[in-house]
């Protein structure tokens, strides 16, 4: 049988204690309330305090950026040397093309990213 509460004063309710242990929630945890389908749905939520992190207001670490740099110099170099392909007028077009230049590598193995 599932537990009930009732709504006390200013629309408070008790979560019971043993669905906050299964939903992991602790005191001062926040919750997300949305309504679904006539149900009200309560979802924890994570908050992350940036002030812990030494690059709080930067996404990408000094050297990361530099390779991010570096990358995207090379893509525009090819782009303004005329190093691509396209535009397509349609996705057959576009599967057409890469099937063509996959005939070019003539079962070369590409270097893949590791995923």
């Amino acid at each position: 049988m599932n537990p009930t509460a009732k709504i006390q004063h200013k629309g408070q309710v008790t979560i019971p204690t043993r669905l906050r242990n299964q939903a992991g929630l602790s005191k001062g945890d926040l919750v997300e309330f949305s309504l679904q389908r006539g149900k009200i749905v309560i979802t924890p939520k994570i908050v992350i305090d940036r002030s812990q992190f030494p690059n709080a207001d930067d996404e990408y670490t000094p050297a990361q950026r530099k390779i991010i740099d570096a990358h995207l110099a090379e893509g525009l170099a090819d782009i303004k040397a005329g190093r691509t392909y396209g535009p397509f007028a349609s996705h057959a077009e576009f599967i057409a093309s890469l099937h063509k230049e996959a005939g070019k590598l003539g079962g070369k193995k590409t270097k893949r990213s590791g995923r």
